[in-house]
């Protein structure tokens, strides 16, 4: 009897790591570029036929031009999404400029399913975030050109130009 609850837990032990091993995270395919004409929606957008995709599909141009900051909360926000750059369909990554004018701020707001990746390309940017434990820690730093800052998945966030120098561009 105890010979076959051994045999019966080896073999378990041994099913599971099967399991384990043959998972690959890997995707089953290069690219899903987004077929920006399909009515279907699913997790991402329908695939395009490879044989119609091309360069510009993964192509952008414009993220160098200033956005309008003459509006009631002084930014502007440029996306480089699946919208634009169809290639992205699938990856799980985006992209945007944010042009933010003197004295202004972006208010505390937060994305449910990504991190995010601050660079700044010119002038100066407070940004901060709030840890979700009990302390509620606040994490805060002022960045220069050329400041990389990440904002943790899910957490609550905000960007502000206090330093009175102009729009600061950042991505």
């Amino acid at each position: 009897m105890a010979s076959n609850t051994l045999s019966l837990s080896i073999i378990t032990a041994f099913n599971l790591l099967c399991i384990a091993f043959a998972f690959d995270t890997r995707p089953l395919q290069d690219f899903c570029v987004a077929d920006l004409t399909s009515k279907v929606r699913f997790n991402g957008l329908p695939c395009k036929d490879p044989s119609t995709v091309k360069a510009d599909d993964f192509f952008f141009r414009g993220l160098h031009l200033p956005g309008n900051t003459s509006n009631r909360i002084g930014a502007a926000l440029t996306s480089v999404n699946v919208a634009s750059v169809p290639g992205l369909n699938t990856l799980g990554l985006s992209m945007a400029r944010l042009d933010l004018a003197r004295n202004c701020f972006v208010p505390p707001h937060y994305h449910p399913r990504a991190t995010e990746v601050i660079t700044v390309l010119k002038g100066y940017l407070e940004v901060g975030f709030v840890e979700s434990s009990y302390n509620r820690t606040q994490y805060r730093k002022f960045l220069k050109k050329g400041d990389v800052f990440v904002l943790p998945i899910g957490l609550m966030h905000y960007f502000r130009n206090s330093q009175n120098a102009g729009i600061v561009t950042a991505t």
